[in-house]
């Protein structure tokens, strides 16, 4: 990135093992000419720029930018890690993939919501069919119990007066009996007429 003349802040940094280095984010610092502070501003480096660390003499590192410029900046004014807008885009695409799936998290949790629903509903509209059946079942039961005990009380009735018949028809036979057993005696018999050869 091309020098510019913008004002400093300060922060903390350290050189990467590499060579390579950034420019702290929070930053946009001034370059020197040289490695000490009496050496004249010869322009500045922006917060992010990535830079090539050349060599390091005292507090200040000589870099190289993206244009190929060679200055000197404070070795405290970069930082290993990639800066936060180097960083931006990947955090950026992670975010989107993330949000995605998150989405299709969602989508798929409402589906299955749904679909457990539904089944839910089937279900409850099982059980209140079950329920209705069974009431008239025993509704039925009971009725079919009135019908035994009604069928069982005419039954008992009849039986009843089938035996008061018989024991009215035996009793008829036998008074009958009686009669005709204290009649038969006191009825006047024929003499035999007795043939006679003589």
């Amino acid at each position: 990135m091309a020098l510019s003349a913008l004002p400093p802040m300060m922060l903390h940094a350290q050189e990467a093992a590499d060579g390579t280095a950034w420019v702290s984010d929070e930053l946009t610092t001034f370059v020197r000419s040289g490695p000490t502070d009496g050496y004249r501003i010869i322009g500045t480096l922006t917060a992010g720029e990535p830079v090539t660390v050349l060599e390091t003499s005292g507090d200040y590192s000589r870099v190289e930018d993206a244009d190929g410029d060679t200055v000197w900046v404070l070795s405290r004014e970069l930082q290993e890690d990639p800066s936060a807008q180097q960083k931006l885009p990947a955090l950026e695409a992670r975010v989107e993939e993330l949000t995605e799936e998150l989405s299709g998290i969602n989508d798929t949790w409402e589906r299955r919501t749904a679909s457990m629903t539904e089944t839910l509903e089937v279900r409850e509209a099982r059980i209140a069919e079950l329920e209705a059946r069974n009431a008239a079942l025993e509704g039925e039961a009971e009725q079919s119990r009135s019908t035994i005990r009604e069928l069982q009380a005419r039954l008992d009735t009849q039986e009843e007066d089938l035996l008061m018949r018989y024991f009215m028809y035996g009793g008829g036979v036998a008074g009958a009996g009686l009669v005709v057993g204290l009649i038969v005696p006191h009825l006047p018999r024929r003499r035999r007429k007795r043939d006679r050869w003589f």
